[in-house]
């Protein structure tokens, strides 16, 4: 409860200009014609903060085909900047000023649920249809202790892309293995061209890709001080250190990794499916194709995506009908696709992408991928592990000092 208090209070100041933000954005009444007058329907408001055009249409329809079914409840969508999101979020728990549903991304769940924003919806979600369907990593992201706060809305990961003729041209094949990953690395590593790429900035995008190799060793989230978290950053400081990959990589997003990947900069390079279309267009005559992530100790690969969150009060039995609709498997087939993301029930992503082989190899990613965390103070452990890594590609630490300072400030922050 202390560590609960604090935080509010910390978020409370962070976040004073509360009132400029959520209640300015627009409200779009996915019904058509706004929140039913004269008290006949209950109002649910969804907070999105996705900002793509397609995104936006694609939820308002679904809303707008569930109001249609019923009428007992208007979902009405509003939309809040990213970048605003979750303090908004935070100082709207304080000022009871929050919507019934959430969609939020996958690694802020727990924090959310420990600070008691969000509904346990364990018992009323037990007997729904297809809850088994579930991947694990997506489902777990919604858990806290063993109980649920929510349910996937879309997954995403990560997998290993690859230029064809480079590797071709070396007389090499796509790495299977961290010790394949090396040696194509350094045999495609020619000129101005490095064998690999992958973001590894000191923030959460940078641990999104870490976590792959960190659980390639078996290791959880919260271990890297550990023989498995030297070995971990001992592959990064290797491929650093041989010159297959670049250090430059401290200072790329996963835009600028598919860009240099994109203008011949690269020859393999970790990367998501949401890259694809933008490939596609923007580099049609490129020869390139994906495989699963190389091997260390166990397949591993970093879930990304969104949740529908519960927000806890007196409408979380109209907020659960809305997401029963929505989650539908028969319904997700006829919009999932429109996000570019990966269904996060194995029945309908057995579905997707039947003639593209590319976005197949994502899907069945899909199986070994793990959520971030969980942990309500996920942010602290994240920055520790993109330091630790950040250290070591760029040779100011050796990996063993490295993840023994990581791992002191995880335990710090965990026991």
């Amino acid at each position: 409860m202390r560590k609960l208090i604090t935080a509010m209070l910390a978020l409370l100041v962070a976040g004073a200009v509360f009132a400029s933000g959520a209640k300015e954005q627009g409200t779009v009444a996915a019904g058509g014609a706004g929140t039913a007058g004269g008290g006949e329907k209950k109002t649910v408001t969804i907070w999105s903060y996705w900002e793509t055009v397609k995104h936006q249409e694609t939820l308002a329809k679904v809303c707008k085909d569930y109001n249609a079914s019923q009428d007992k409840v208007e979902v009405v969508v509003k939309y809040v900047p990213f970048a605003d999101f979750k303090k908004q979020l935070s100082i709207g728990a304080v000022a009871a000023e929050l919507p019934e549903i959430v969609i939020i991304d996958n690694p802020d769940h727990a924090s959310y649920s420990a600070m008691g924003i969000f509904a346990d919806i364990t018992d009323k979600v037990a007997s729904w249809p297809g809850l088994s369907q579930y991947y694990e990593g997506p489902l777990n992201s919604c858990k806290l202790n063993g109980r649920l706060y929510g349910i996937p809305f879309g997954s995403n990961c990560l997998s290993l892309y690859y230029n064809e003729d480079m590797l071709k041209a070396a007389g090499a094949v796509p790495p299977k293995t961290w010790d394949e990953l090396k040696d194509v690395a350094a045999k495609t590593t020619k000129g101005n061209v490095y064998g690999f790429g992958i973001s590894s900035l000191q923030n959460e995008e940078g641990t999104f890709g870490f976590l792959c190799w960190l659980w390639g060793t078996g290791n959880t989230s919260f271990q890297i001080g550990n023989a498995g978290g030297v070995k971990a950053l001992s592959l990064v400081r290797d491929l650093a250190n041989g010159g297959a990959m670049p250090k430059e990589v401290i200072n790329w997003t996963q835009g600028d990794t598919m860009n240099q990947f994109i203008s011949g900069n690269l020859a393999m390079m970790v990367n998501g499916p949401w890259q694809v279309p933008t490939m596609r267009q923007q580099a049609p005559n490129l020869k390139w194709n994906v495989v699963q992530l190389p091997v260390g100790n166990v397949p591993a690969s970093d879930l990304g995506g969104e949740n529908f969150g519960v927000i806890k009060g007196d409408k979380v039995a109209e907020a659960l009908d809305f997401i029963k609709f929505a989650t539908d498997a028969e319904r997700i087939k006829t919009y999932i696709n429109d996000f570019g993301y990966i269904a996060s029930r194995k029945d309908v992503a057995a579905t997707q992408f039947t003639n593209d082989p590319v976005m197949k190899v994502f899907a069945a990613q899909m199986a070994s991928a793990q959520p971030r965390g969980p942990h309500p103070r996920w942010p602290e452990i994240s920055d520790a592990l993109s330091l630790a890594m950040n250290e070591s590609i760029i040779g100011i630490m050796t990996p063993e000092a490295a993840a023994a300072k990581a791992q002191k400030t995880i335990d710090a922050v965990t026991k």
